[in-house]
């Protein structure tokens, strides 16, 4: 049967991975019979007890038939190692149910630069912005609570969290609900999903802002369901554009700091996407992924707070404020879609974490929470300003931020090139070691319209934020001659 090395050190994993590997490739045939355990243990130095729970294992998992008083024999059906085959081109596509095709058919959405040394990606929060020493001490107050099982939890979140939430969304968000409204999921996506699946079907139409956040429409669309873009201004969505169609089941808007624009949704327009869903009996999904953040002036009061008659679906998130890596968000519903939505919840993943949950419950309900907010508003703010200060230094006449008031990005208008140049833009920056990211691909619609790029500022420094401008203004100028410079004529 072949020499087997003499363990030192885990003998027993060792003897087991040896002789399972010669009986799949076929050292050892069916039938065959392997040493005694006494006859093992001498051959390799190690003990009987060694070879014994060895043969055990094999045993247990079908590899060798053992019998009292008689050898060891390789098992007549031994499983072969499985053999990995190569997808031909020819090869048929994998059977998917029609909502694992329409998933399969989206455009790949990959938003990242690895290899640039300054990322002005957004939706990045810097690590040095996370409140350890806080959630540390939470933490481990919460691990060292006895508990009389370690079970699962409630599917729409801890009461805890749920109850502070409550508490906290009447005072920073205007937000007037009870608890048991709340329903804690694993990051706002996860809560735009079920809403997707929830209240669409595949002959509906849904309200998408345009541009909008990608992530959100690909959701919707994954259920069949028809996006209805609508064109956004710098009052938010253009709500006098809603049409009177009854297949149109929900409107998705961003309205406290539009994405990626960075408008603020008007009262009146307010008012008239409020009155729109009323008449249609349609959902409004409120996502309200940065409401905090808002510079010189308290923040605007979420859309829901004006709600009477009980149609917006309110979306937050923990991402932005502590960590995008915690996977924490809430949906804050009408009683009506509550049930319905506790258990969409537990088929879908049972609960969220419930020790993090508790953390973060205890941060609240003794203000942590929200002085970490204001610490962060004021750093962000300093971010902000270095953003504004920097274009305004390395790139005067040649862009303009927009969408500044409030967020944690800022959109750089380029109105001497066109859309098209955006690709070269993020391309060639990335060359230099500068990540920045397109526009273009955030449109429902395709049209004619000026160049624009999305920069993050929240997980940089402002001197990073400044290096990063200053690298980027040649690449601009750059762009702009070629786009400028005459085709040379062909022989």
């Amino acid at each position: 049967m072949g020499q087997l090395s003499n363990p030192r050190r885990g003998a027993e994993r060792r003897l087991y991975t040896q002789l399972r590997a010669q009986i799949e490739d076929g050292t050892l045939v069916p039938d065959a019979k392997l040493p005694s355990t006494r006859a093992m243990a001498q051959t390799l130095g190690v003990s009987r007890t060694t070879v014994t729970a060895a043969y055990e294992q094999l045993a247990a998992e079908g590899f060798v038939v053992t019998a009292v008083g008689k050898a060891a024999r390789v098992a007549a059906v031994a499983v072969a190692r499985p053999v990995v085959a190569l997808v031909s081109p020819k090869s048929p596509p994998p059977a998917l149910s029609r909502y694992g095709q329409r998933v399969a058919a989206l455009t790949p959405y990959h938003m990242a630069s690895p290899s640039a040394h300054i990322d002005f990606r957004y939706g990045a929060v810097a690590s040095r912005d996370f409140p350890s020493l806080g959630w540390n001490r939470a933490y481990r107050a919460e691990l060292t609570k006895r508990q009389p099982t370690r079970s699962y939890g409630q599917a729409q979140g801890e009461a805890a969290l749920r109850q502070a939430l409550q508490g906290y969304l009447r005072r920073a968000r205007g937000l007037t609900c009870d608890a048991e409204q709340i329903v804690v999921v694993h990051g706002s996506q996860q809560g735009l999903d079920l809403c997707a699946r929830l209240l669409l079907n595949p002959d509906d139409a849904f309200i998408f802002e345009d541009p909008g956040y990608r992530m959100a429409r690909y959701c919707f669309e994954a259920t069949g369901a028809t996006a209805l873009p609508i064109p956004v201004d710098a009052s938010g969505l253009q709500a006098q554009l809603l049409p009177d169609n009854p297949r149109a089941r929900l409107a998705y808007v961003t309205p406290s700091h539009q994405f990626p624009i960075g408008a603020v949704l008007s009262i009146a327009r307010r008012v008239e996407l409020l009155n729109w869903a009323n008449r249609h009996r349609a959902w409004i999904i409120e996502d309200d992924y940065g409401g905090e953040f808002r510079y010189g002036q308290r923040p605007i009061d979420a859309l829901q707070s004006m709600d009477a008659e009980a149609r917006v679906i309110y979306v937050g998130t923990f991402s932005k404020a502590l960590s995008p890596q915690l996977r924490l968000g809430y949906l804050v519903l009408p009683r009506e879609l509550v049930g319905v939505f506790r258990e969409a919840k537990r088929l879908t993943d049972r609960n969220e974490p419930r020790w993090e949950q508790n953390v973060l419950a205890s941060l609240i309900d003794s203000g942590a929470y929200e002085r970490h907010l204001r610490r962060l508003r004021r750093d962000n703010e300093g971010r902000r300003k270095a953003l504004l200060d920097a274009v305004d230094r390395h790139l005067p006449g040649l862009g303009k931020l927009e969408g500044m008031a409030a967020g944690l990005h800022g959109v750089l208008l380029l109105p001497d090139l066109h859309a098209r140049d955006e690709h070269a833009l993020q391309a060639m920056a990335l060359e230099r070691g500068i990540g920045v990211y397109p526009l273009s691909p955030l449109f429902t619609t395709q049209g004619e319209r000026p160049a624009s790029l999305i920069l993050g500022y929240a997980g940089l420094t402002v001197q990073q934020i400044d290096e990063g401008i200053r690298i980027l203004a040649p690449v601009i100028r750059e762009v702009m001659g070629a786009a400028r410079a005459p085709l040379t004529p062909q022989n």
